[in-house]
Order: structure tokens, then C-alpha cells, then sequence
């Protein structure tokens, strides 16, 4: 018998409640594959980082410590959010500090511009595509103005 490295796997990710879920979630998408109009899968997330990064190990001859010298301020958190979908990325805004509800709206607005052509908004007729957002489930992207964004702009939120 051969000692082997272990894996921690979270408890609840094979439970029966999460399987039913990722059905669910399937079955979803493969729905709006189906219909007409075409749907557009986009997919949004954000991520945050810290450019005062400092190597953690060095090298120095021996007996002498390794030392490097850092600045005395931590510097800013930059948060970058992005969207991609088939065709590459379609809008990517770096911010200073956290995304936010009102952050969010920002960057929903700049992708809706993005997306569609000033002279199409509002258009009805030939089945435009339909736009499905797919992203994590963060508190802020289930807040009530977040989905009356998606409502008016006529977008679907996964």
C-alpha cells in the first residue's frame, strides 16, 4: 500500500441537495439553448488584487539574512470586472477598492452599450438575440436594482 497525498473535498459538494441544483441549473441552459431567439451567453465576474505584492523568500549568502526592502504604505485594492462570451471579451473596467451595487449598474450600462448599437435600442422586430448574463452569486448581484436593470434592458440574469 502506497501513502497517497490527500484531497479535502467540502462535505455539501456531492450531497444530494447540490446534485439536484446542477441539474436544475442544466436543464436551465439547456432551455434557453432551445428557444428562439438565439440566446447569447455572456459571462461576468469580478477580481480583486493588491499591486504591493512582495516576494515572500530570497537568497543571500549563507549566514546573512535575505532581506528586501517594501514600501511602508500597503497600496490600493484594484478590482477588475470583466465580461466575455464566444466572440472574446466585450467590456473590462478596473476600479480602485470593491465592486458594489452601484459599481455593478456601471459596469452593466457599459456592457449594454458595448453590446448593442446606439440605433438599435429599443428596436423590436427581426428576433434580436437575446443576452444571458451568467456569473457567481454574489449578494449584491441579486439586489432589487440589479434585477430591475435586467428587466428593463430586456437581458435575462442566471
Amino acid at each position: 500500500m502506497n501513502m497517497k497525498q490527500l484531497y479535502t473535498v467540502p462535505f455539501e459538494r456531492n450531497g444530494e441537495r447540490v446534485k439536484e441544483l446542477n441539474y436544475q441549473y442544466v436543464q436551465r441552459i439547456m432551455e434557453l439553448e432551445a428557444r428562439e431567439p438565439p440566446h447569447r451567453f455572456i459571462y461576468m465576474d469580478e477580481a480583486g488584487f493588491n499591486l504591493t505584492k512582495s516576494r515572500r523568500r530570497g537568497r543571500n549568502i549563507i549566514g546573512h539574512r535575505a532581506t528586501v526592502d517594501v514600501p511602508g504604505q500597503r497600496g490600493v485594492n484594484i478590482t477588475m470586472g470583466a465580461a466575455i462570451s464566444e466572440n472574446g471579451v466585450l467590456t473590462h473596467i478596473p476600479i480602485i477598492g470593491p465592486y458594489n451595487t452601484e459599481r455593478l449598474v456601471t459596469f452593466l450600462d457599459a456592457l449594454y452599450r458595448d453590446l448593442i448599437p446606439e440605433q438599435e435600442r429599443g428596436q423590436i422586430g427581426d428576433d434580436p438575440p437575446k443576452y444571458v448574463i451568467v456569473w457567481d452569486n454574489v449578494s449584491f448581484h441579486r439586489s432589487n436594482i440589479i434585477r430591475q436593470w435586467f428587466a428593463a434592458h430586456n437581458m435575462i440574469l442566471i
